[in-house]
């Protein structure tokens, strides 16, 4: 049985996970070999296959990691006892700042999701459509409350935050003139003023 953790004490798949995504964002996924992974991570091959059946494993793992935590957060922020206002302000917020947190992340997976298996391929669009979907319904609510304008069909809106959201790996740099959150505030404050009625 391979060992679980490292003379740190930190778990086995969290540092394959930690090796894949550095060699996946410095090399490419299709440019990294599974022998490159497991040296960097400092375990075996059979390590690696006894906590991820493929690389392809990894690198759905890599992406979907960030959407749990987003999708929690988000699910929190949409039952919390606020206006809708507040509530759509602080998602919009928070999917910028976690995405600048994970960089790395969403950058290996918007350049490399092409590479996942048809089947994980599904997965993962049915999870993005998940979360989509919650944030779209935050919208559709305060449309319906009359709080936002109803000229511009929800479905749009999401599109247009998203974009902004997907495109972050491209041209956001950490040290930069502008904190994360920063951009998070700036560009929810661009929703809602799109919202406004």
């Amino acid at each position: 049985m391979p060992r679980t953790t490292d003379g740190d004490g930190t778990p086995v798949p969290q540092r394959l996970l930690a090796a894949a995504t550095r060699l996946f964002a410095d090399r490419g996924y299709d440019r990294t070999s599974v022998q490159e992974i497991v040296e960097a991570a400092g375990v075996t091959k059979g390590a690696l296959y006894h906590y991820f059946g493929s690389k392809d494993d990894l690198l759905h793992e890599v992406y979907a990691r960030v959407l749990r935590v987003q999708q929690e957060r988000l699910d929190a922020f949409a039952d919390a006892d606020a206006p809708i206002e507040e509530r759509l302000r602080a998602a919009a917020a928070d999917v910028v700042v976690t995405t600048i947190d994970n960089l790395d992340d969403a950058m290996i997976f918007f350049r490399s999701m092409h590479h996942l298996s048809p089947e994980k391929n599904k997965q993962v669009r049915a999870e993005r459509r998940r979360y989509h979907e919650r944030f779209r319904a935050l919208i559709e609510e305060g449309q319906k409350e009359g709080v936002f304008s109803t000229s511009t069909p929800a479905d749009m809106v999401v599109d247009y935050h998203f974009g902004s959201v997907h495109h972050l790996s491209t041209w956001y740099r950490p040290g930069g003139p502008l904190t994360p959150q920063q951009v998070a505030d700036q560009l929810a404050d661009l929703l809602l003023r799109a919202l406004r009625p």
